[in-house]
């Protein structure tokens, strides 16, 4: 009787393996999150979700000439649609990455925020419309509210799913499709208020087009919502949620965080203190330095965005593969330094200069931002993320306020020097985060292999350290199975653990195998 039923099970288990290797078709690949390709298909919606906040938060540089001479404002009033973006989530970033670790998780977080998004640019678009200031500053400070902390969301949805696979080249790719919304914000925007025109003018005709941009937030939120419909399953069928830390992070563990991480959130400001502004003012720019009309003028200030949305995943593909993501971040300082350089002293074509920064920003996405997640512990990885882009929007805030103060009583050549000086402390930072890291062991800076290898050190110097305490009679060390071990290991460097497995146990029980 008993060889029967062996005799049955080998059966069931033959006729299973057989069926395995028939569903692996495209279909099972892409759709059961078992599949080898299921994690793309959420990668498509979790690069458009921030498609509606990037497109709209450009609004107002693709349409600077109209803003100026529609609300009748100076360039001043006018970068405080930018600033008022900036300043709440000076705050606002940092706890809502918190809220995503501790309260709301990724996916009921992101639904918020993109709402909270959408709320903000039907205020600012209604402001426009009825020639209301303090309304449109409210709808842009919403608006801010919002899509920042989102950033956020999609940056952890992009860990959560890529950690110890492709996670370089995927934070380039969902952030520079993320800001291909900007790009063709620039392209279309222009044409859009021309055809509106044609039956409205001065500020209706500006409030109406504002309100047709709406809709690009209204498809991001259709997206997340299906987004975070694909991550329940996936949490249901992988049991994922049992092979993360549970621990939840508390304000004093900020306080713990390596000086490295600091360190790279004053490298992330410095840099993009030096794109983002340059490029809300970057139209008027090129039609004042350059005698460009406002349609090439559009085109020429998005090259940035449209290079990224090419160049990020060739870019994060080299990162994922060399390694070095220090080395790349000072490439990419080094190359926005020099093309800032050309449009500050040199006539040559602006398409040159904007090439190479597009170039340059591809790269330091690619580079920059996975360095959060290997200083970082993954349950606190929402609350690093948000304090990266409170301190990147305290310096957005400043600047391009700062910047719109410039270019009204010194012109766009000092703020050229503004944004190059910016840039010089950049470099100088990330170079001190090369040496820091180099005295650690150089970890931010290794290739892939050896930096697997050096965890896998780090790991046994542990284990050999805990076994010299237990050899000299402490009996207050708690030993570590080999079982532990090997599940910390893989835990640390983001490899997926089996469903039956759990980071935090210290061996295999034979009832999590029934």
């Amino acid at each position: 009787m008993e060889e029967s039923l062996i005799s049955n099970n080998e059966d069931s288990t033959s006729r299973n393996e057989e069926l395995d290797d028939t569903e692996q078709t495209c279909c099972y690949t892409c759709c059961n999150p078992r599949g080898k390709s299921h994690r793309f298909v959420a990668l498509f919606f979790m690069c458009f979700l921030s498609f509606g906040s990037y497109f709209c938060y450009d609004n107002p540089g693709a349409l600077e000439d109209n803003f100026l001479k529609d609300l009748n404002i100076t360039t001043t009033k006018y970068s405080l649609f930018y600033s008022l973006y900036s300043w709440p989530t000076v705050v606002l970033c940092f706890i809502g990455g918190y809220l995503i670790d501790s309260v709301f998780g990724i996916r009921l977080g992101a639904n918020i925020y993109v709402t909270i998004t959408l709320f903000g640019q039907i205020l600012f678009a209604s402001g426009a419309l009825f020639n209301t200031f303090w309304l449109m500053a409210m709808g842009r400070f919403f608006f801010g509210m919002g899509a920042e902390p989102l950033a956020v969301a999609q940056n952890s949805y992009a860990v959560l799913w890529f950690k110890g696979k492709e996670l370089n080249m995927v934070f380039g790719l969902v952030l520079s499709l993320a800001r291909f919304g900007s790009a063709i914000n620039f392209w279309v925007m222009q044409p859009i208020y021309e055809w509106v025109n044609k039956t409205y003018q001065g500020y209706e005709c500006l409030g109406i087009v504002l309100f047709i941009a709406s809709f690009t937030c209204i498809f991001s939120l259709l997206f997340s919502v299906i987004l975070g419909c694909i991550d329940k399953r996936a949490d249901s069928v992988l049991n994922r949620s049992q092979n993360q830390n549970s621990e939840i992070i508390k304000f004093r563990d900020i306080l713990r965080f390596d000086v490295t991480f600091w360190l790279v959130s004053i490298v992330c400001v410095t840099y993009y203190v030096s794109v983002f502004p340059f490029i809300s003012l970057g139209k008027d720019f090129f039609m004042k330095k350059f005698k460009m009309d406002s349609e090439a003028a559009n085109i020429v200030n998005s090259l940035v965005y449209l290079v990224s949305a090419f160049a990020s995943p060739i870019l994060g593909f080299l990162v994922d593969k060399t390694g070095k993501n220090v080395f790349w971040v000072v490439v990419s300082v080094v190359l926005t330094t020099a093309a800032h350089f050309l449009l500050a002293f040199t006539a040559l074509n602006p398409y040159v200069s904007m090439i190479f920064m597009g170039l340059a920003y591809s790269m330091l996405a690619s580079g920059l931002w996975p360095l959060v997640a290997l200083i970082v512990p993954q349950n606190q990885l929402g609350t690093a993320y948000g304090l990266c882009q409170s301190v990147q929007n305290l310096g957005l805030a400043l600047a391009n306020y700062i910047a719109g103060n410039i270019v009204d009583h010194a012109g766009y050549f000092w703020s050229e020097i503004y944004f190059i000086t910016n840039l010089c402390v950049s470099l100088m930072i990330t170079l001190v985060v090369w040496i820091v890291d180099s005295k650690k062991g150089g970890m931010l800076n290794m290739t892939p292999a050896n930096r697997e290898a050096y965890n896998q050190n780090r790991l046994e110097a542990e284990r050999d350290e805990e076994e010299k305490l237990i050899a000299d009679g402490s009996s207050s060390v708690q030993t570590s199975s080999d079982f532990e071990v090997r599940n910390r290991y893989l835990s640390r460097i983001g490899a997926p653990l089996p469903p039956h497995y759990d980071a935090n146990v210290k061996r295999l029980n034979c009832s999590m195998l029934s």
